[in-house]
């Protein structure tokens, strides 16, 4: 029996919602360790340019396994990088939680989120479509792949100094 098969049907969408919302949370507060522990070893952050699917042989913005996400939280917690000095301040909305697939412990998720960002006394508000490949273990759900498709990913974009 999978770890998922002991979770009620009826409250799996509000399960992976709530997680959406820890992490964004978590994001909000800066708190990078604790983002790192949502992630399965092998897991990938993605913001890909456009459409493609094919990330690995394709321009995207960000393609970070583990090392990759801890280098860039390196950079942001140590100011390394010129987006990073200062910190934008930031608030998230995540919505439009769809359960798109649950197969085994591997559970496909489908949402909305906007970011508003305030950094030099200047908001900007990005959004973007959100999926996320979670995996159910006995300690809780852990990401296994995050894809961010900003709406305006092959438009012109500035340097961010957070993650989607």
């Amino acid at each position: 029996m999978t770890v998922l098969a002991n979770i009620d049907n009826k409250s799996l969408l509000w399960d992976v919602t709530g997680f959406l919302w820890h992490e964004a949370d978590l994001l909000d507060r800066k708190d990078y360790d604790l983002w790192l522990d949502l992630w399965l070893p092998e897991g990938f952050y993605t913001l890909p340019i456009g459409d493609t699917e094919d990330f690995a042989n394709a321009l995207n913005l960000c393609h970070d396994d583990a090392k990759m996400r801890r280098d860039r939280i390196t950079r942001f917690k140590g100011g390394f990088s010129i987006s990073s000095a200062p910190p934008a301040q930031t608030v998230r909305t995540v919505s439009r939680v769809v359960v798109e697939r649950a197969e085994g412990d591997v559970i496909t998720v489908r949402s909305a989120e906007q970011v508003v960002e305030d950094k030099f006394g200047r908001q900007r508000i990005w959004a973007a479509n959100m999926t996320h490949t979670l995996v159910a273990t006995d300690g809780g759900f852990r990401i296994r792949h995050k894809v961010a498709r900003l709406l305006n990913s092959d438009g012109m974009l500035n340097s961010f100094s957070y993650l989607f």
